[in-house]
């Protein structure tokens, strides 16, 4: 490289009274480069050394020279911003029709998250694990909306948003083969898995009433099916979006089944997803008197939201759940949807089939896993109150001794509202 050629590149401006120096590295354009500022490490403004700026010029023609070459080796083929691969990522994902209007909506937030803290034209390529590592800290601080801040899953949900992109920029040769910051943060190995939280059968019993009896101060906030969301939750042990993105024709009243399967408006986990579990009498009881009653539902969400004109699917569940809970004498944030699974694969392994203890493989399938390894390792709980059943059902009734003050407490609270 000659000292003409790098000096060629270099031109002064006048700022605040003083000459600085600037590159012209246009032709460097698909690997970054452009007219910039030679600044100083440590500096915030270009330098007025002349000696200075040559240095400078040199040292960043080499990395533009060698990012050239890494992609050529490589196969890349040109540079990409951001916001222009998120663009194309979103509309290549809708277009395979595999994902609703919700996941893709939820997508396109964790992407522009993205864009405002790592810079919309940044070139994909340019992107470090340590840059991830600093996003991360950035979104940890993010507000939640409910007076916190983002949790760990939350965090991690838009980092997977940001790591399938990398996927698909890797597929179509727009970043080196393997080339994932996301991914290289994200995939350690993780700690052992804790005891999680699940409700005895009389505590579940105790909730049910709670929501049954909710009645809120305000009108606006009433989640008007929370009691059989809350009960089929409880009594089919699906997970969040199978319960909540169910649909009228999935519950049969005839087969005595509910069928969880794939519609607009979620997917499933896994293909062993897709399955029907009993309609157990006491959520037939509390179904049938919804469906076709007075306030049966107007679309073909089985519980659709009662926010915006057109039918959607309910995306929170957290203020309603943290109500009927504190009613109960639970804290607020104690009960969450992930509970209910534990809670009914517990209650499940203590009913009987036609007379025998109830198989494994039989609660496996209802909870949609293909064997029996994850009820073994992480859903099935032995409760303190041993009792055998041919159903599941939680009747408050059956444990007013074991409730005592908190049944009492709770049914005060319903006749004084």
């Amino acid at each position: 490289m000659t000292r003409t050629r790098t000096r060629s590149r270099i031109y002064w401006r006048d700022r605040g009274g003083q000459r600085r120096g600037y590159g012209d590295f246009r032709d460097y354009a698909d690997v970054g480069g452009g007219r910039e500022a030679l600044i100083l490490p440590g500096q915030k403004v270009a330098t007025t050394d002349p000696v200075v700026a040559e240095k400078l010029a040199v040292d960043r023609l080499k990395v533009l020279e060698e990012r050239r070459r890494g992609r050529a080796l490589l196969g890349v083929e040109r540079q990409v911003g951001l916001a222009e691969f998120a663009e194309y990522h979103l509309v290549q994902k809708a277009r395979t029709g595999q994902f609703t209007e919700q996941w893709l909506a939820a997508v396109e937030k964790h992407l522009r998250t993205a864009l405002d803290y790592l810079g919309a034209e940044r070139d994909l390529a340019s992107i470090r694990v340590a840059d991830i590592q600093k996003y991360a800290g950035y979104m940890q601080q993010l507000p939640n909306g409910r007076g916190g801040t983002l949790s760990g899953g939350s965090v991690r949900k838009y980092l997977n948003s940001l790591s399938n992109l990398y996927r698909r920029a890797v597929a179509e040769s727009v970043v080196p083969p393997g080339y994932n910051p996301v991914a290289a943060l994200i995939e350690k190995p993780t700690a052992g898995r804790r005891e999680a939280r699940w409700l005895e059968v009389h505590e579940a019993a105790l909730l049910l009433e709670s929501a049954r009896s909710h009645r809120p101060e305000r009108p606006e906030m009433a989640q008007p099916h929370l009691y059989p969301i809350v009960a089929t939750f409880l009594l089919t042990g699906g997970r969040e979006s199978e319960v909540l993105g169910l649909e009228v024709e999935d519950v049969s009243f005839d087969r005595k089944v509910i069928a969880f399967r794939p519609n607009r408006w979620r997917r499933l986990k896994t293909s062993t997803s897709h399955r029907s579990v009993p309609l157990w009498p006491q959520l037939e009881e509390i179904l049938r008197p919804y469906v076709f009653g007075g306030s049966s539902p107007p679309g073909s969400l089985l519980f659709p939201s009662v926010r915006g004109p057109h039918e959607s699917m309910i995306t929170d569940l957290r203020k309603a759940l943290d109500a009927i809970a504190v009613r109960a004498g639970w804290k607020a944030g104690e009960i969450r949807t992930k509970m209910f699974r534990h809670t009914y694969c517990a209650a499940r392994l203590q009913t009987l089939d036609r007379g025998a203890p109830v198989s494994d493989y039989t609660v496996a399938r209802e909870l949609g896993h293909g064997g029996r390894a994850m009820v073994e390792r992480v859903y099935g709980h032995l409760g303190q109150i041993r009792h055998r059943s041919e159903v599941v059902e939680y009747r408050v009734e059956q444990y007013a001794d074991v409730l005592g003050e908190r049944l009492a407490a709770l049914r005060a609270q319903a006749d004084q509202g």
